[in-house]
């Protein structure tokens, strides 16, 4: 399908990137830019002036709001409070503040603020019929034991999506709860649309209209980390992960569509940290064409990081026809690459749901991750004792490994990937 206007999306958010997806737009105010080159869609971030991330010693007890509260003393503010995820607090405030902070002997380390953006390229707004993605087939996601597209069943899990927002009334997505993080926003809808299609990947209702997710109507929580442009703050995306993380009784999986070429050790810790508190979480890998090991929230070895493949048919055997990054059933010329990957999934031309109760195509290592997202929450709605490492465990046994012949279907492997570390591609049909 045609694909004007392309731009890279690859907004920052402070230290991560929002899905990594690839947004192509006819619509009015959506553009992307085209990777041609291998550089293009680079997440170089940008440290935030005056803004800090302090973080508290393990075993300190003076909670973090009565330490933060200290900062307005200083000529300070207080921008966010942690206490589930990690203990401590961003301020935003002078150099001599800061120095305070860096020198309170219940303070563990101060890192500087970081931009982060979502890891989208292109996005085609449309309007349909309910469709069977071609992601959503090439995975075998409607043989699945859900048989996502028969119209009949809406999956029991909890999926966040710590993104731009969700498209609260969007008629096609079961939101269940919503809270955002980024300053002059009063909720979590989505005034971008990367969240939306993120959301709907992972769990668009099987209703007879649109499209249908890997897990169909599973309950959705919408955590806005990112802003309008689809960029923001890692203070915000840590928010996030704190918030999921007091609610881990309830959400089962997170998704990350989301990063930067950067490090973040008050992150890492925090998603350490939520893991640890059951939370299954799906990281896109970044739209670079790089080693994702630089890169940030795909590096770290919790998470279940995603690399993109091309599809056009929702068929194995390379026979559709190609895309604009890549044959059909090859590694995604966009997608980055390396040890860190864990997983590939469908991430070009990805129909999925979009912000104003509408439809859009989009590609990006954002659109691939939310493929595995609803994966691990169709596995953990029938599995509901598995761990994260259960989930993930399960997830790359039951994917497609290289040499893999095709079945017709959606089992069979893809050609292309740059290294050699052949991830497996996922595959829903058995799980």
């Amino acid at each position: 399908m045609p694909i004007p206007n392309k731009s890279s999306n690859f907004a920052i958010i402070l230290g991560l990137v929002a899905a990594f997806a690839l947004i192509t737009q006819t619509a009015t105010h959506v553009s992307a830019t085209h990777p041609t080159q291998a550089n293009q869609g680079q997440t170089a971030n940008e440290r935030i002036p005056n803004q800090y991330i302090v973080v508290l010693k393990e075993g300190n007890r003076v909670a973090p709001q009565n330490i933060a509260d200290e900062a307005r003393e200083r000529g300070a503010e207080a921008i966010h409070v942690y206490e589930h995820a990690i203990k401590g607090f961003t301020i935003r405030g002078p150099d001599s503040a800061v120095q305070h902070f860096r020198n309170d002997p219940r303070v563990d380390y101060v890192e500087q603020d970081q931009s982060v953006k979502n890891f989208a390229r292109d996005n085609l707004v449309q309007t349909f019929a309910q469709i069977l993605p071609t992601g959503i087939d090439r995975v075998d996601a409607e043989l699945s034991s859900i048989a996502a597209g028969d119209g009949n069943v809406a999956v029991a899990v909890d999926i966040a999506i710590i993104d731009t927002g969700i498209d609260l009334k969007h008629p096609d997505l079961n939101v269940f709860m919503q809270k955002t993080f980024v300053k002059g926003t009063r909720s979590a809808d989505d005034d971008n649309g990367h969240g939306t299609h993120v959301a709907g990947t992972a769990a668009a209702k099987d209703n007879n209209d649109g499209v249908a997710g890997v897990a169909p109507g599973a309950k959705l929580w919408a955590v806005k980390v990112l802003n309008r442009s689809g960029s923001g703050y890692m203070s915000d995306v840590i928010a996030g992960v704190d918030y999921v993380t007091q609610k881990a009784d309830m959400i089962e999986v997170a998704n990350m569509s989301l990063g930067c070429e950067c490090t973040s050790s008050a992150l890492n810790t925090a998603i350490h940290n939520s893991v640890a508190a059951g939370v299954t979480y799906v990281v896109a890998a970044g739209n670079s064409a790089k080693d994702a090991s630089t890169f940030s929230p795909a590096n770290h070895p919790d998470v279940i990081t995603v690399s993109a493949i091309a599809d056009s048919d929702g068929k194995c055997g390379g026979l559709g026809q190609a895309t604009t990054y890549g044959n059909d059933d090859s590694f995604a010329a966009f997608s980055n690459f390396g040890s860190t990957i864990e997983i590939a999934a469908p991430g070009v031309n990805i129909k999925s749901t979009y912000k104003d109760d509408s439809y859009a195509s989009m590609s990006g290592t954002s659109m691939a991750s939310p493929h595995v997202a609803g994966a691990a929450g169709l596995y953990k709605s029938v599995n509901p004792d598995a761990s994260p490492a259960d989930v993930r465990n399960a997830l790359l046994s039951q994917g497609i490994h290289s040499g893999t012949d095709c079945d017709g279907n959606g089992h069979g492997y893809f050609t292309g990937d740059p290294d050699q570390i052949p991830e497996p591609l996922l595959y829903v049909r058995t799980l």
